[in-house]
């Protein structure tokens, strides 16, 4: 007779539904697991047929058959067992088989029977409701995690004694819990106002979290980079539970949530060591894993010290700059996984950090230049603002006067980012950073007056197409900012103003 059960297999952040299919007949006794299934999967027949003997059930003798379907589908891991061990149950006649019609079972088998937890809990109960399930089992550890999908009911299984007596005498299992988004407060974090002079880079980062904009930050060390670049979060607005759904699916299917952080109720911040290899960036690796850009995303990808990256790793960011999202292909199919992060860069302007000033810096021009050569052009062209940072002077450092805190600066935020929703509604886009080349032209014109600015920074900044674009898309941010519908002549100043950094320190006249 035929008996079955569902549980859920990833692909990139989403989970397809996967039917356990269980067949018992007379012949020569053997367990056969069959499906496309990853080395570790396969091994579940082991686990399973240990941990239903130890749970106090008798297998028969007989050829046993299961299947997960669809097979087209590569099933990897060890989340299946459970759905495994229930299926077989159901076809030795421990459980019901109508039990299992509207319930999926998600967990790793230990050979005592319990029930372990595993990752991507998250993605998996959210097919589940999407299949319209009443109920989703899980290992307790994940019951937390698993309860922040609404509209399906979890329950926290120990092991599988306990499963079979729910379904079989009634045995009561409490429901999981979670409290609603809406009452979930952020912690506190490192704020603004701890922050002494730097006005500019405060205004500029203030700019690109406004638009999602990407930004460089130049300066010698100890001038406030990485304060700054920490304290980013701090400003831009609270999650929507969108957001946070999505970002929680990444971190569930990489391992990173757990009992005490059941999803993520802050926006990331990512800041990779330079000595990163390019699988642990982009992602990828034998078993497919997304990267520190995807880990990122919905908030900031810092990276400190950008020329000690390896060159290659470092350009791989082009494509995830461009498209907000990671491909990664493979034999068995291609993953997805979502990267809309803001990248923010810091670098010193030479190896000792204290280029221009030759009183400090004693690096030759070709050493300064071999430097700054390690960021590629095609890298600096994704870069919407580039800033820099000035040494912070002793009257800053002492001055009484509080600076602006990061509330102040992120009801501002907030408030132009409201504009960018209505006139983005119709959009596939959000921000102002994420324009297209057309969109640009229709989101972005200019009066004559302004048009006449532009041409003249053109020609003489010798800008390519993307340059041009990025000074526009900036300008209309700074617009949003002050709450002007059209791009105005000190809109467009300012935004130049943060391309021209880049032509310092890489321009052919910086050598001169």
């Amino acid at each position: 007779m035929f008996f079955h059960s569902y549980c859920a297999a990833i692909q990139g952040i989403d989970a397809h539904v996967i039917s356990v299919e269980v067949d018992i007949c007379d012949g020569l006794p053997m367990f056969s697991l069959v499906g496309l299934l990853s080395s570790e999967t396969k091994e579940a027949k082991d686990r399973v047929r240990i941990s239903v003997r130890n749970s106090g059930y008798r297998i028969p003798t007989k050829h046993i058959t299961v299947n997960l379907s669809p097979a087209d589908i590569r099933k990897e891991g060890t989340a299946f067992d459970f759905a495994i061990a229930v299926a077989l149950l159901a076809a030795i006649g421990r459980i019901p088989q109508k039990c299992l019609e509207h319930a999926m079972f998600i967990g790793e088998l230990s050979l005592n029977g319990s029930v372990k937890g595993v990752n991507g809990v998250l993605p998996m109960v959210y097919a589940a409701k999407k299949r319209q399930m009443k109920y989703c089992f899980v290992a307790k550890e994940n019951a937390m995690e698993a309860a922040m999908v609404e509209g399906i009911e979890i329950k926290g299984i120990e092991n599988l004694k306990e499963i079979v007596e729910y379904f079989t005498t009634g045995k009561r299992i409490d429901s999981a819990h979670i409290p609603s988004f809406a009452e979930q407060k952020e912690e506190k974090r490192e704020d603004f106002s701890e922050v002494s002079g730097q006005e500019m880079m405060k205004r500029a980062l203030e700019i690109a979290v406004c638009g999602m904009h990407n930004i460089l930050m130049i300066g010698p060390p100890g001038a406030g980079k990485t304060m700054l670049a920490k304290r980013i979060p701090s400003i831009m607005p609270e999650l929507t539970f969108e957001e946070s759904l999505e970002i929680s699916k990444i971190y569930s299917i990489s391992g990173l949530l757990g009992e005490k952080q059941s999803y993520i109720k802050q926006r990331p911040f990512r800041s990779p060591h330079h000595s990163i290899p390019s699988t642990s960036l982009i992602g990828g690796g034998h078993r497919i894993k997304p990267g520190e850009v995807c880990l990122a995303d919905g908030g900031v990808l810092f990276l400190d010290e950008l020329p000690e990256f390896n060159t290659n790793t470092i350009d791989m960011l082009r494509q995830p700059l461009e498209e907000h999202q990671v491909v990664i292909s493979r034999i068995h199919g291609s993953y997805t996984f979502p990267a809309k992060f803001m990248m923010v860069a810091a670098m010193n302007p030479c190896k000792c950090g204290f280029y221009p000033d030759r009183n400090r810096c004693n690096c030759s021009e070709q050493q300064v230049r071999k430097y700054l050569n390690k960021v590629s052009r095609p890298l600096l062209d994704r870069i919407d603002l580039s800033v820099e940072a000035l040494e912070v002077t002793y009257k800053e450092l002492v001055r009484k006067e509080k600076a602006e805190s990061s509330a102040e600066i992120r009801n501002r935020i907030k408030r132009a980012r409201k504009i960018q929703e209505e006139r983005y509604a119709a959009e596939t886009i959000k921000y102002n950073g994420q324009l297209t080349a057309k969109q640009v032209e229709k989101y972005c014109s200019l009066a004559k007056k302004e048009e006449r600015i532009m041409e003249q920074v053109f020609e003489t900044m010798e800008l390519s197409a993307r340059g041009y674009h990025k000074i526009l898309k900036v300008a209309r941010t700074i617009a949003d900012l002050d709450g002007s519908e059209q791009i105005l002549e000190p809109h467009l100043s300012e935004a130049v103003c943060y391309r021209g950094f880049d032509k310092k320190y890489w321009g052919e006249k910086a050598w001169i």
